[in-house]
């Protein structure tokens, strides 16, 4: 059974009211005292690239020549004939998918975020260049992150992630959430809580903090619920507008702090949490 997704089996209900009332508890309890201080000796780190509250300067490495093979190439990105390593930031990246976006160019879009999101990890004959090609030739993704993005505008986070869901083979929420984030910087307005980025190192920081949440409160003793609802992929919509809220909420909690910037953006939060691990008593 998938997360809120109607089915009513009473092994299911009962795990999904489960994880409804580990998520209420995160919700009330916001981040734990050691994760706070994760985050501050972070931002002492970081202070000087983030000086403007956003993770704009967060620049990722990448090997042009590898994506020889995917068209359309961003021009905001190095030439794929250019030799040796680049390098491209994340006010990069939103520059050139908001320029995209305004041809509705929105495989260059893609693109843009795509090789933003795997950097170095990218290898001609590997699961970035390799299976973005496969993206590429998908015949509806066009209508898929056109329509993506108007549901964003319209209707918000949540229901651009259900629209964009199982729709392209192998655009998983890894990468498809790079794209609505970048997206989401782009549009003016967004309806609702801006998007932000949810791939397997931000599930398993979340699942560090419910499993600990779970055990304290004794919804989940032995962290199954955490390890279900946080898994490494393929998270429901309902997932995805969970982690929206408790991100949003903690970054006004963190603004209330000395120890972070205040007004700072919520994917600065998402950007030193990707970043930045810690380590819960008990």
């Amino acid at each position: 059974m998938n997360e809120h997704d109607g089915q009513d089996e009473p092994d299911g209900q009962e795990r999904q009211e489960r994880a409804d009332a580990v998520d209420r508890e995160m919700a009330a309890r916001l981040l734990p005292d050691a994760v706070v201080r994760a985050l501050g000796r972070w931002w002492e780190t970081n202070a000087a690239a983030y000086a403007d509250g956003t993770p704009g300067a967060h620049s990722v490495r990448y090997t042009p020549s590898r994506w020889a093979q995917i068209t359309p190439w961003p021009k905001a990105l190095a030439p794929t004939s250019a030799g040796g390593d680049a390098a491209v930031s994340r006010a990069e990246v939103a520059s050139a998918v908001a320029d995209a976006l305004q041809r509705e160019a929105f495989r260059e879009a893609l693109v843009a975020t795509y090789v933003w999101g795997k950097g170095k990890r990218g290898t001609p004959s590997g699961s970035g260049p390799a299976t973005l090609n496969k993206i590429l030739a998908h015949d509806g993704l066009d209508t898929a992150l056109g329509g993506a993005v108007s549901v964003l505008r319209e209707h918000g986070a949540p229901q651009a992630y259900a629209a964009l869901q199982g729709q392209v083979p192998g655009l998983g929420a890894a990468f498809f959430t790079k794209f609505l984030y970048f997206a989401g910087l782009a549009l003016e307005p967004v309806h609702g809580v801006r998007p932000l980025i949810l791939d397997r190192v931000l599930a398993r920081r979340l699942r560090q903090m419910a499993a600990a949440v779970g055990r304290e409160s004794g919804h989940d003793v032995d962290g199954s619920i955490a390890g279900w609802v946080w898994s490494d992929g393929n998270w429901t919509p309902h997932r995805y507008q969970v982690y929206l809220s408790f991100m949003h909420a903690v970054a006004d909690q963190l603004a209330a702090s000395d120890s972070w910037p205040s007004g700072a953006a919520p994917d600065l939060l998402e950007c030193a949490l990707f970043t930045t691990s810690w380590e819960i008593p008990g």
